[in-house]
C-alpha cells in the first residue's frame, strides 16, 4: 500500500470543498496538522482480527491517560521434550513466521542461529512495511520470503488458519506447528525460552543460554530490563502525553546508566556467561541509535556514547560461527538494517507522518570491542576457534 502524504492525507479526511492551504507559515495550520495526525493514529492502531474477521476499528494502543499499553499474545502453547507433550521437539515439524524488523521475533532469530536450529525450523520472513492489513508476504521484496507453508498474502491468514474465531493482534513471531497445522505459540519470551531448552537434541550446537546456576538471575534481569528498556523505548514513541512521555524516558535512561556501569566489570548482563537475557537487550540495543533514539524521540543519548554498552553491543554483534548453509547464522546476520529501519519510519504514521526513512548513523558494529579482557567469554560452540564448525 503507498505511503499518502500529509496533504493527501488531508483529502482523505476533509470535504473538498474545506481543504486547508497546509503552507506551515500560514495561521491555523498547526491544528489541521495535529488533527492528521490525531486521525492517522486511529487508523494505524486499530487492526487486529475481531472473531476471525479483519478489523481497522477495533483495537487502542493508548490508554486514556496517553500511555502506551501492549497487550497480551493469546496462543501460549509449549514444546516440552517429553513423551506426554502435545507438542514436542522435533526436526522438520516447526516453522517459525518473522520480521527481521521486529526486536521480539529478532529473539527467536537468534536462538535459532546460535543453536543450529536452521536445518531443523524454517522460517518464513514478512515485509517490513505493515500497513492497515497487517504483517504481508512480497517475496519479491529483498530479504522476505513467501508464506512457504500455505502461500498466504497476510500473516492474519494463518491465525484464522489456526482458530476460525480469534480475535487478537495478529504479531510475530508466531511458532507454527506443520503437524497439527496451528500456532504453538507467539509470545516472543516463550518461543526463545522453547528453543533454547527443549531442542537441546536436535541443534548443531552446543548453546546452552539458560544455563543452570544462572537461570534465576536470567529471569530477574529479562524481568527487570522488560519495561523500562525493551518496552520503555515504545512507551516513550507512542506515548501522546507529555506525563507519560517524560516517565518513560526517565526510566529508560535510568535503566541503561544501570546496566552501563554494570558491565564495567562483568562482560555480560548474568556474569561471565551469554545468556537470554543479553539476547533481549541485544535486540533493542541494536535498534537504538538508527531507530529508537530519532524515530521514538529517546534522544538523551546514543548508545554508542555509552563507555560500556556500547562495546558490549559490538562483543554480542559480533558473536557467531561462519556457516554458510542458512543466511541466519551467527548473530550479525540475523540484523537486517534496511528491514528495519524502513519498518520503523514507513509504518507508524501517526510518529514520522512524512513515511522519510532517516539515513544514519553508520555504526562501526564490527569495530574492535577488547570485552574480551573481561572473564568470561560465549559458549565454546560460538566462539572464534569454531569459525569453521
Amino acid at each position: 500500500m503507498e505511503r499518502l502524504g500529509l496533504d493527501q492525507r488531508v483529502s482523505q479526511y476533509c470535504p473538498h470543498d474545506h481543504q486547508p492551504n497546509l503552507h506551515p507559515s500560514l495561521p491555523g495550520n498547526t491544528d489541521v496538522r495535529w488533527l492528521v495526525l490525531c486521525l492517522d493514529l486511529l487508523h494505524s492502531s486499530m487492526n487486529k482480527l475481531v472473531d476471525g474477521e479483519w478489523r481497522t476499528d477495533a483495537h487502542e494502543m493508548t490508554g486514556e491517560d496517553g500511555a502506551f499499553e501492549r497487550q497480551e499474545t493469546p496462543f501460549r502453547n509449549e514444546i516440552r521434550d517429553n513423551p506426554d507433550a502435545r507438542f514436542q521437539p522435533e526436526a522438520g515439524r516447526y516453522h517459525l513466521y518473522v520480521s527481521y524488523a521486529c526486536p521480539w521475533a529478532h529473539r527467536t532469530l537468534l536462538v535459532r542461529a546460535m543453536k543450529g536450529l536452521e536445518d531443523a525450523i524454517s522460517v518464513s520472513i514478512v515485509d517490513p512495511y505493515r500497513d492497515e492489513d497487517g504483517w504481508q508476504f512480497t517475496p519479491e521484496k529483498e530479504g522476505c520470503t513467501p508464506d512457504h507453508l500455505y502461500g498466504s498474502d497476510y500473516l492474519r491468514e494463518l491465525y484464522v488458519e489456526a482458530d476460525s474465531d480469534a480475535t487478537c493482534r495478529v504479531t510475530v513471531p508466531v511458532l507454527w506447528d506443520k503437524q497439527e497445522e496451528t500456532i504453538v505459540n507467539n509470545e516472543s519470551s516463550e518461543v526463545l525460552r522453547m528453543l533454547d531448552t527443549e531442542f537441546d537434541e536436535i541443534s548443531n550446537r552446543d548453546v546452552d543460554l539458560y544455563p543452570e546456576g544462572y537461570q534465576d538471575e536470567v529471569d530477574r534481569i529479562i524481568d527487570e530490563i522488560y519495561e523500562p528498556i525493551n518496552n520503555g523505548v515504545y512507551r516513550a514513541g507512542f506515548a501522546t502525553n507529555q506525563e507519560p512521555y517524560d516517565e518513560a524516558i526517565d526510566d529508560l535512561f535510568g535503566a541503561l546508566a544501570h546496566w552501563d556501569e554494570v558491565l564495567a566489570d562483568q562482560r555480560y548482563l548474568a556474569g561471565d556467561r551469554l545468556t537470554e537475557a543479553d539476547i533481549c537487550m541485544f535486540t533493542t540495543l541494536v535498534r537504538f541509535d538508527q531507530v529508537y533514539h530519532t524515530h521514538f524521540m529517546c534522544n538523551v543519548q546514543f548508545v554508542r556514547e555509552y563507555e560500556n554498552l556500547w562495546p558490549y553491543l559490538r562483543d554480542l554483534y559480533q558473536t557467531g560461527v561462519a556457516d554458510h548453509r542458512e543466511e541466519t547464522a551467527g548473530v550479525s546476520q540475523t540484523v537486517n538494517m534496511d528491514h528495519i529501519k524502513e519498518h520503523y519510519y514507513t509504518t507508524h504514521p501517526d510518529v514520522t507522518p512524512s513515511g522519510i526513512i532517516a539515513r544514519g548513523p553508520d555504526l562501526e558494529f564490527e569495530a574492535p570491542h577488547d570485552r574480551d579482557e573481561l572473564p568470561g567469554g560465549p559458549p565454546s560452540a560460538l566462539a572464534a576457534s569454531s569459525a569453521d564448525d
